[in-house]
C-alpha cells in the first residue's frame, strides 16, 4: 500500500474520532462529602497519587481532550471515580475505601499506565507505605479472601 495513502487515512481517521464527543465533558461534580482523613499527609499522599481518578477533583490533561485518549482517560475516571470516590464519601451504595490500601500495596494503584504522564503520583517505598498505613487507618481494610487475590 502506499505509504501516502496510508498516513492521510490514518490523519482522516483520526480528525474523524474527534467528532465524537465523548470524553471531553470533562465534568467535575460537586463534593457531597469528604472523609475524615487520619492525617493531613494521608491526604496529602492520596491527592498526589489518587486524586484524578477517585475524587471530583480531576485534573484533565491538554491530551484528555483528543480522542481516542479522551475516551480512554473518560473511561479510567469513571471507573475510578465509581469505585472508590473521596468526594462522595457516605453517599448510598458502594464505595470501596476498605479495598484502597490492599490496592496500593499490591502495586495495582496507582496504575502502570498513569504514571508516565503524572510523575508527581510516583511513590517511593516511604510514601507508598506511609499511604498504605494512612489508608488503613482512614478507611480500614479488607483483608483478601482466596477469591480477591487476583
Amino acid at each position: 500500500m502506499n505509504p501516502l495513502k496510508l498516513l492521510s487515512g490514518g490523519v482522516t481517521l483520526l480528525a474523524v474520532m474527534q467528532l465524537i464527543p465523548y470524553g471531553k465533558t470533562h465534568e467535575n461534580p460537586a463534593a457531597t462529602g469528604k472523609p475524615k482523613w487520619d492525617s493531613p499527609r494521608t491526604s496529602e499522599l492520596f491527592n498526589r497519587a489518587c486524586k484524578d481518578c477517585h475524587s471530583n477533583n480531576t485534573v484533565w490533561p491538554w491530551y484528555s481532550s483528543i480522542a481516542p485518549v479522551s475516551w480512554l482517560t473518560q473511561v479510567d475516571v469513571s471507573f475510578g471515580r465509581g469505585k472508590f470516590n473521596v468526594s462522595e464519601w457516605g453517599r448510598e451504595g458502594k464505595n470501596e475505601g476498605e479495598k484502597a490500601a490492599g490496592e496500593v500495596r499490591k502495586g495495582k494503584m496507582p496504575p502502570f499506565f498513569y504514571l508516565p504522564a503524572h510523575p508527581e503520583a510516583k511513590l517511593n517505598a516511604a510514601e507508598k507505605e506511609e499511604l498504605v498505613s494512612g489508608l488503613i487507618a482512614t478507611f480500614g481494610e479488607k483483608k483478601s479472601s482466596d477469591k480477591d487475590k487476583d
